[in-house]
């Protein structure tokens, strides 16, 4: 899996003009299934529930979702395996089928409930439009958990 995280002020997901999730305070993560592999989804839900990355009293990053009650909205976004090691065209093949992914991103919502997080997703495989305020501006990427 490959992610982008963004710390945000609030963030909602529109399909066809209509809102399918929002948050408020919190981390939106464009995810991506790579590679037809096998992750532990479990690593990767504590990874981004526990990621460090809200201010504590000093302005330190120091917090996380879990310390500072915030949510969590995971947006399927396969474009992220993008392969531009030849030409202009980017490959996406090394993106995982879509049955596999979208099983993965929806157990790792799952995960993260279990947590104790507010987690919403976007619409796997549709045109989403995605609104957010990056606060900060903090944006991490992450391949591993």
């Amino acid at each position: 899996m490959r992610a982008v995280v963004q710390r945000v002020s609030q963030a909602r997901v529109d399909v066809a003009n209509e809102t399918v999730s929002e948050i408020g305070q919190g981390l939106v993560v464009l995810i991506c299934a790579m590679d037809d592999e096998n992750p532990d989804l479990t690593a990767w839900a504590s990874r981004l529930c526990r990621l460090r990355i809200f201010s504590d009293e000093d302005g330190k990053m120091n917090r996380s979702l879990l310390d500072t009650g915030g949510s969590l909205l995971l947006v399927s976004q396969f474009t992220l395996s993008a392969d531009m090691k030849k030409g202009l065209r980017p490959s996406f093949g090394r993106a995982s089928a879509p049955t596999l992914a979208q099983a993965q991103i929806d157990t790792l919502a799952e995960s993260c409930s279990k947590l104790g997080v507010p987690t919403q997703t976007g619409a796997f495989g549709a045109d989403m439009a995605v609104h957010l305020t990056n606060d900060g501006p903090v944006t991490i990427w992450i391949d591993k958990a």
